[in-house]
């Protein structure tokens, strides 16, 4: 007979493990000696051991689910079970039950994490589906729409809740996809039809606009050009296929008008200058007249100049007031001669200023006899007054003299 610390073999070849319940048979063994025969189950247990530990290890290394391993962990400990391996049986038991502790501990801290990331993937969604029903009601279409179909994508990356609650916030998430895009819809359209009404309007204003282009009715036309600027921009913007070659239209045929009246202005600019040359040097002839000393000859040569002076145009307007200022103050001088040389050889003016003179020249001499006569008397203050009042008489003589003079007498 044959033994070892966990196993013996009989003198029939019966091999047995010894366990906490006692020994158990493990087998037959003929082939050989009895230490062949412990050596064989030892290393059977051995084997064991091995299996034991790659499982362990990959519990502890790799993904390996709960279910997996619970299943290997069983395989192994019938293995145990069946005593048909000599070594320390009740440690390889007490490492399966430390493993399926392991695993166990591995499937609930799974679940947590599985219900951790549902959670996430719950909050996340909510999050997703209010931003989704906060864009729907956004006019920024470019960029909410761009950042929906963002939102599309990063609920793709996200794992699925339970059945109904998945599909509850996919509804909600879809719906308001699908509000945002019935209102771009119908902005769009509405925007469509605006610009559609841009677009006849600015035909009509081009059609207008270009009959006008050949006018030469300066002053209205270019009014009536400004309230079609003022149309055009009112009438908002067209299809961009549109708007570009309607405001070329447009514009082109403003330039052509108004390059037009800038050319036929430059040329009665340039007329205008040369006029007011031609004007000066008439002015110029006409204030060497003065002072007038032969008003006949005077008068005669002003009309002259005043006849060559009709017969040039306008001047710029800046200009007119300097200019024509010159021939008013020659003008005023000749009018004001003609009424000197008037009255000077007026015969009823020049009666009337002799009878004034004389009727003041015996007002004088008889003043003075009445003066000369109080005095004799002695009458002092009656001469004073007198004298007072032959002041007065004596001045308006003067006056009268002064006047007859022009008179030439």
């Amino acid at each position: 007979m044959s033994s070892d610390p966990w196993g013996r073999v009989d003198e029939t070849g019966t091999v047995y493990v010894r366990t906490a319940d006692g020994e158990q048979v493990v087998g037959s063994w003929q082939a050989g000696s009895p230490e062949e025969a412990l050596a064989y189950f030892e290393r059977k247990y051995e084997g064991l051991v091995v299996e034991i530990g790659l499982l362990e290890k990959r519990v502890q290394t790799t993904d390996l689910s709960a279910k997996d391993a619970q299943a290997a962990v069983d395989h192994l400990r019938e293995q145990v079970d069946a005593h048909h391996a000599v070594g320390d049986l009740e440690a390889l038991r007490a490492r399966l039950n430390k493993l399926v502790e392991t695993v166990e501990a591995r499937r609930e801290e799974r679940k947590a994490q599985r219900a951790r990331q549902a959670d996430d993937a719950r909050h996340a969604k909510e999050a997703l589906v209010a931003e989704a029903e906060e864009l729907a009601r956004s006019d920024q279409w470019r960029a909410a729409g761009e950042r929906l179909r963002a939102l599309v994508d990063t609920w793709k990356g996200l794992p699925r809740l339970d059945r109904k609650s998945d599909d509850d916030l996919w509804h909600r998430f879809s719906h308001a996809r699908s509000a945002f895009s019935k209102r771009r819809k119908a902005h769009f359209a509405q925007l469509d039809a605006q610009r559609e009404d841009a677009r006849r309007a600015k035909e009509r204003l081009v059609a207008e606009a270009e009959a006008l282009s050949g006018s030469t009715d300066w002053g209205p036309t270019s009014a009536r050009y400004r309230e079609l600027m003022t149309e055009w921009k009112a009438a908002g913007r067209a299809q961009r296929e549109h708007e570009d070659d309607l405001w070329n239209r447009f514009r082109g045929a403003q330039d052509v008008f108004f390059a037009a009246r800038s050319a036929v202005f430059a040329e009665r600019d340039a007329e205008q200058a040369e006029n007011l040359k031609l004007k000066e040097e008439l002015a110029e002839e006409a204030e060497k007249l003065l002072p007038i000393t032969d008003l006949k000859a005077a008068r005669a040569a002003f009309r002259s100049i005043n006849e060559r002076w009709e017969a040039i145009g306008h001047v710029p307007r800046d200009a007119r007031p300097r200019v024509e200022g010159r021939m008013h103050t020659v003008d005023r001088a000749l009018q004001e001669a003609e009424e000197s040389e008037w009255r000077r050889t007026n015969p009823e003016a020049r009666a009337r200023a002799e009878g004034l003179t004389g009727q003041l020249q015996a007002a004088v001499d008889k003043l003075r006899g009445q003066i000369e006569q109080a005095r004799a008397q002695g009458n002092t203050p009656r001469a004073d007054k007198l004298e007072k009042e032959l002041e007065g008489r004596q001045a308006l003589l003067d006056q009268a003299l002064k006047g007859l003079q022009e008179f030439g007498g």
